[in-house]
């Protein structure tokens, strides 16, 4: 089954698999499927071609994958354009939602700890 581009994992249940698309979480894809009256608990591969077409309906009337990608970054692209703070923040590839840096930050900023070195090692008497 594919959707937007995407094939959703026949092996899992519609309501886990439909989170494989951009900008579908749990909870959009429960509406989704609501919306589309199918049953939750159905595998994807079970999925009538009907059932498949509601679905599509459904999904389409969100904005994901490529679209929800290109706004978010045309967001950005405008917050950094316009010289604000956050948009400052994300040119740095800093957090932008005021986080402490000085321990914390390590997916956006990469693992780079600094280790303590031998020379703060104090000096032992004998």
């Amino acid at each position: 089954m594919r959707i937007a581009g995407i094939t959703i994992p026949d092996n899992k249940r519609i309501e886990f698999a439909l989170t494989a698309l951009y900008g579908v979480g749990r909870s959009r894809a429960r509406t989704i499927l609501l919306t589309a009256k199918v049953p939750f608990e159905i595998k994807a591969g079970e999925v009538s071609s009907a059932d498949e077409a509601k679905i599509r309906a459904a999904v389409e009337q969100f904005k994901i994958e490529g679209d929800l990608k290109r706004e978010v970054s045309g967001n950005i692209k405008r917050l950094k354009d316009i010289g604000s703070y956050r948009g400052s923040r994300h040119a740095k590839r800093l957090p932008t939602r005021g986080q402490r840096t000085k321990t914390n930050s390590r997916t956006i900023r990469g693992n780079v700890r600094k280790t303590m070195g031998s020379g703060r090692r104090k000096v032992e008497k004998t």
